[in-house]
């Protein structure tokens, strides 16, 4: 496969309703893979919501809970993969901000924990991952995945060009007033390190937080090929792997890096 068709869902589901979430879900698989899309993005935490409060420890599941099976029977059923945000329970009172790739086959590809987590209710819920670069293969390509606040931090984001990540999946819970993010933050990034990233966000108002959407996914040339507005939207672009191999040939900033100068900043 040369381009890699991916759709991205902007919604927030319904908050604390994880039966719901589900059925949003496949109905965007269905969607999505009627069109020819090989991958479904959800945002940062769809499965169960974000601003629930305990919620979010009662509704936790682990890697390869409930939730994992049934999201495995939509992808496989649609023969699509999906990438999903979920509170990933691993032990009695650990919690993680996860988001899970499962394959076309309904197969488990990859888990990512957040690594950096954003303010005072994340860090109150939540204990942070510890490894920074999770990627799965799909049909030829190299699939990155991190969430939100992660993507931020450039150092994150230059791991994985340097580990040969071709389209980084960022699932995010991006509020107000950081829309600047998605607007000019993103793009940057899939510049400065030759690769496509597809970041979708939650929409509306949950809780204390009014989320921004603008989803978007954007090229190694720093152009958006699609964008969300402000509601609930399902996007698609193509991630052509043949103009990203072109992109990288002429732009040659990872050859042109001097690590020996950079200790410091660690």
């Amino acid at each position: 496969m040369t381009s890699l068709h991916t759709a991205l869902l902007q919604s927030s589901g319904r908050p604390g309703d994880v039966a719901h979430n589900l059925t949003v879900l496949e109905d965007a698989a269905r969607a999505a893979a009627a069109t020819g899309a090989a991958l479904l993005a959800c945002p940062e935490l769809f499965l169960t919501g974000y601003a629930i409060g305990d919620g979010i420890h009662r509704l936790a599941e682990p890697a390869d809970g409930d939730s994992a099976r049934a999201i495995g029977r939509i992808a496989a059923e649609h023969g699509i993969a999906v990438l999903y945000g979920y509170p990933e329970r691993a032990g009695a009172d650990t919690v993680h901000n996860s988001a899970q790739l499962i394959g076309p086959d309904g197969s488990r590809l990859a888990n990512y924990r957040k690594t950096h987590l954003f303010g005072c209710f994340e860090r109150e819920w939540f204990t942070p991952g510890d490894q920074a670069v999770v990627q799965a293969e799909l049909h030829g390509a190299r699939i990155g995945v991190m969430i939100c606040y992660d993507v931020e931090f450039p150092e994150n984001v230059r791991a994985h060009a340097l580990a040969g990540t071709d389209l980084l999946l960022v699932p995010t819970a991006q509020m107000h007033p950081f829309q600047f993010v998605p607007e000019s933050v993103i793009p940057v990034r899939a510049f400065e390190n030759q690769m496509y990233v597809a970041y979708v966000n939650r929409v509306g108002e949950e809780g204390e937080f009014e989320f921004v959407g603008l989803s978007c996914l954007a090229g190694p040339d720093g152009v958006v090929r699609t964008r969300a507005g402000r509601a609930e939207q399902l996007v698609q672009a193509d991630a052509d792997l043949a103009f990203l191999k072109e992109s990288r040939e002429n732009n040659p900033y990872l050859h042109d890096r001097r690590p020996e100068l950079y200790g410091p900043l660690t």
